[in-house]
């Protein structure tokens, strides 16, 4: 059964459905991601203000990394059976809860449950898993990389801009205030999600493919060696990215002294971002895609290698930035469109949800693991060398996914 063409609003006068559908789901990303991105740049301030090691609140961070994960094919279900924007719909709520009681918690515990939990969900309904299968449902399959894409490209203006937002917010008002500020800049999504209507039955490029039960579907995932390998991988990229996201301000502000430049650092990664994921895109069109995730894995751990051999300063964290940015995001348009190409688009949301449970669980590692070793140690060098290290193994691992669709073992049942 297609997914459910549930009542949505029309899209613009004038502008083609798709191109709609894509500039919608961008603002939802941007949103999502940017907002997302400002919890590194309140993490000492949280601290201090409480008295908390940086591990506390690095736990509710931790914490929200992995509900988003877990919560993935939950919202991804939701969605292949109900319809994408219920599951938009119900990621926003969420979201805008968890950050009313990040604002107003003053305990360890309600931090993890609004920061972490409510937060987490709030992501996981609205970021990549759900938004991607819409673009992914929209558009036939020679186009479906370069469209994923380009959106996970223009998400990523909310990077760019969000965290030097929250950088100065936080020195002029406090980190309430930014908080605050970031609740409502979530709100733009609810004149988003109504634009991002489902196809019409019978026009969707899955409309063409078998019907098959969620129940076997997910058994071939799991059982196919590529699908299994691409989830291992993406371990790595949460661990990166989210270790990056949180502690790299407070590893900037202990090499170079300043709270401005970790919010800068950020904005720079992600407007490398843009250029890397459009860049990717293009690559994923033309050639295999896991020999070109093989090589951002590869890349990542040369480049973090480098940074961490020279001396830190404010120029090296601006290159660093920018050439670490190029290979930030790049691989989610590559896996999620790998995904489609194995089973095609009918349970996107869902499949692509169990491989970014992976993803989640590198996150939650990277960033309370981060933690605990800068309060154990006072540094973060074990925690770069393990970045390095994990870089490597990835890009072993990508190495013997097939970029084609799934089929059935010989002599068992298509």
């Amino acid at each position: 059964m297609a997914p459910p063409a549930d009542t949505a609003a029309p899209h613009p006068r004038g502008i083609d459905p798709t191109t709609a559908i894509i500039a919608a789901a961008a603002v939802v990303l941007a949103l999502s991601f940017g907002v997302r991105a400002t919890f590194g740049i309140v993490l000492d301030p949280v601290s201090q203000t409480f008295g908390w090691p940086i591990a506390v609140f690095s736990l509710s961070i931790a914490i929200q990394n992995m509900v988003w994960g877990l919560a993935q094919p939950l919202f991804g279900l939701i969605a292949d059976r109900y319809g994408d924007r219920r599951a938009l719909w119900l990621g926003l709520g969420c979201y805008a809860l968890g950050m009313v009681a990040t604002v107003v918690s003053t305990t360890p515990m309600m931090q993890h449950l609004g920061a972490g939990l409510l937060v987490g969900a709030g992501v996981s309904g609205t970021a990549f898993g759900i938004v991607l299968a819409v673009v992914g449902r929209a558009v036939p399959e020679a186009r479906r990389a370069q469209a994923m894409g380009l959106t996970a490209a223009l998400g990523a203006f909310g990077q760019v801009t969000l965290p030097p937002l929250a950088s100065w917010l936080t020195v002029a008002y406090g980190w309430q205030t930014t908080m605050g500020v970031m609740t409502l800049l979530l709100l733009p999504m609810a004149l988003a999600i109504p634009i991002m209507t489902p196809a019409r039955r019978g026009t969707a490029p899955a409309a063409a493919e078998p019907a098959v039960p969620l129940g076997e579907m997910l058994r071939r995932a799991v059982g196919h060696p590529s699908y299994v390998l691409l989830a291992l991988g993406f371990f790595v990229c949460g661990f990166h990215i989210a270790f990056m996201t949180v502690h790299l301000p407070t590893y900037i502000y202990d090499m170079c002294g300043s709270v401005a430049l970790g919010g800068t650092a950020l904005a720079i990664i992600g407007g490398a971002n843009v250029v890397g994921t459009l860049v990717a895109g293009q690559l994923g069109a033309r050639f295999p895609k896991p020999y070109i995730l093989s090589a951002i894995y590869a890349l990542r751990a040369v480049v973090i290698a480098v940074f961490i051999a020279i001396p830190t300063t404010p120029l090296t964290v601006i290159v660093f930035s920018g050439i670490f940015g190029m290979l930030w995001l790049s691989t989610v348009p590559l896996t999620s469109a790998l995904v489609a190409t194995m089973f095609g688009t009918r349970a996107l949301a869902t499949l692509y949800g169990f491989v970014f449970l992976s993803h989640q669980v590198g996150s939650f590692f990277g960033v309370y693991i981060g933690g605990r070793v800068y309060d154990a140690f006072g540094t973060y060098e074990y925690m770069w060398y393990a970045a390095i290290v994990l870089g490597v193994v990835s890009a072993l691992v990508h190495l013997p996914v097939r970029d084609r669709a799934w089929q059935a073992p010989v002599g068992a049942p298509a």
